[in-house]
């Protein structure tokens, strides 16, 4: 990270850190792209189950990793203001913070997964994909959690493309494990939908090794000294991150966790509609990783320049991130329309839930324009460290409007599942125009601070 004054100059540096982000959130989203895609290949109850278990594995991740996302403004802000002293400590109570969390996911999970698949409405099939492709996952918790707060660490620092190697190494051997635990080569069993799910846990501890390894032997990060001088863990420090990151985690969870409600709520209906709104869904968040990176780079830059008190700067970016982040919406909706039945046969080849998976595209493609509309300013209010009205909002927007309009339209209208769909749009919509007017305020709020400052 380094101090840009000009549009220009930010617009190249935004960039510079922008896309490396971006080729990595895809390549990791890649890894539940294949994950499903290869185990529909299987059949439509293994794309059931896996779509069963990464409904109730997803959320949970996205919520913890919330929490885990907090070392990004807190070590982007030190690196602003250059009290470089302090990040080691930082990130090693981080990494603990991660394994106590994976423990705490671990054992709720033991004794919860049973009750929550039987509550629901499934076919022994289906159950019996679910849960153990969850349990295979399982075992790889630990070093994804370790893993993605090593990765904020680097991030923060401006590296992003060294964690986009990582996981470019890694994406190629998760399609090798998948063919081979999924479809059972080399000797192994076929294990179906439950073989991805093995497939997932190798290339979390494998990302973990490489990340261990990066940080301890390459510049600048070695520098730091991230792995020498260990600190007792601290509940002190764990709570400055949980301060920022519990409402990171809980916005992020309300937001996913909607999508797996509706994934629950949807197993009234047929196998085949299941597995095409799986498939509809899995695509549209593939295509969201293009504005969740945009926001991911403001808060890196967003938070440098917060610490180092540029606020007028920090604006500036806010504006370059969020005006990006609908322009590729804009191109994202175009590909969805003409290439809907391109993607549609990506995921089965049973012609119902093709047909199926082609309703809810062209649902998606407005889904995901909102979504575009509100990640980049998330991104932003967290390089503020204001996290909290964006906590509320996510619980007001996704659970008090987005899912009791969709049930009502599900269940009363002669749009039926697809109105769930409607009811995440209107969620997705509220909560990004109430989330704008939270960061104008902020922006105007730290520029009259800075032009009233005795340095201005």
């Amino acid at each position: 990270m380094y101090e840009t004054s000009t549009t220009k100059e930010k617009l190249k540096l935004f960039t510079i850190i922008l896309i490396p982000i971006l080729i990595t959130q895809v390549s990791m989203y890649l890894m539940n792209f294949f994950d499903t895609v290869m185990s529909g290949r299987a059949g439509a109850e293994d794309l059931a189950g896996v779509a069963i278990g990464s409904s109730l594995w997803v959320p949970i991740f996205t919520g913890v990793n919330g929490v885990l996302l907090a070392i990004t403004p807190i070590i982007a802000h030190l690196i602003g203001s250059k009290s470089k002293e302090d990040v080691p400590k930082k990130v090693q109570q981080g990494i603990y913070l991660g394994i106590a969390l994976a423990v705490i996911v671990i054992l709720i999970g033991g004794f919860t997964l049973n009750p929550i698949l039987h509550a629901m409405d499934l076919e022994a099939e289906v159950r019996h994909t679910a849960k153990y492709y969850l349990i295979a996952l399982s075992t790889g918790i630990i070093p994804l959690f370790v893993f993605n707060t090593l990765r904020c660490f680097i991030d923060a620092l401006g590296q992003t493309r060294i964690s986009m190697i990582i996981i470019l190494v890694s994406l190629p051997l998760n399609i090798v494990f998948n063919y081979i635990f999924i479809f059972g080569k080399f000797g192994v069993p076929a294990y179906g939908g439950i073989g991805s799910g093995i497939a997932t846990a190798l290339t979390y501890w494998l990302v973990c090794v490489i990340a261990f390894g990066v940080v301890y032997k390459i510049r600048p990060f070695s520098s730091f000294g991230i792995f020498t001088g260990w600190v007792l863990p601290s509940l002190k420090a764990w709570w400055e991150q949980l301060r920022i990151g519990i409402p990171i985690g809980f916005a992020i969870f309300f937001e996913t966790s909607i999508f797996s409600a509706v994934t629950l709520l949807m197993s009234v209906y047929s196998t085949y509609t299941i597995a095409a709104h799986q498939a509809a869904i899995n695509f549209a968040s593939l295509l969201y990783m293009i504005p969740l990176s945009v926001g991911m780079a403001l808060t890196i830059v967003i938070g440098f320049e917060m610490g180092a008190k540029r606020y007028s700067h920090a604006r500036t970016y806010g504006y370059i991130g969020i005006s990006g982040g609908l322009f590729i919406a804009i191109f994202a909706g175009l590909v969805l329309y003409v290439f809907n039945d391109m993607v549609a046969a990506l995921y089965n080849s049973n012609p119902e839930v093709i047909k199926l998976t082609k309703h809810f595209i062209y649902y998606a493609i407005f889904f995901q324009l909102a979504d575009a509309f509100g990640a980049p300013i998330q991104g932003a209010l967290r390089g503020y460290k204001d996290v909290n009205i964006t906590l509320i909002m996510a619980f007001i927007s996704y659970w008090i409007i987005g899912l009791p309009t969709g049930w009502l339209l599900a269940n009363y209208t002669a749009l039926e599942p697809f109105g769930y769909w409607v009811g995440i749009i209107v969620g997705l919509s509220c909560g990004a125009i109430a989330l704008l007017f939270r960061l104008l305020y902020l922006q105007k709020k730290y520029v009259a601070i800075e032009e009233n400052s005795p340095a201005s």
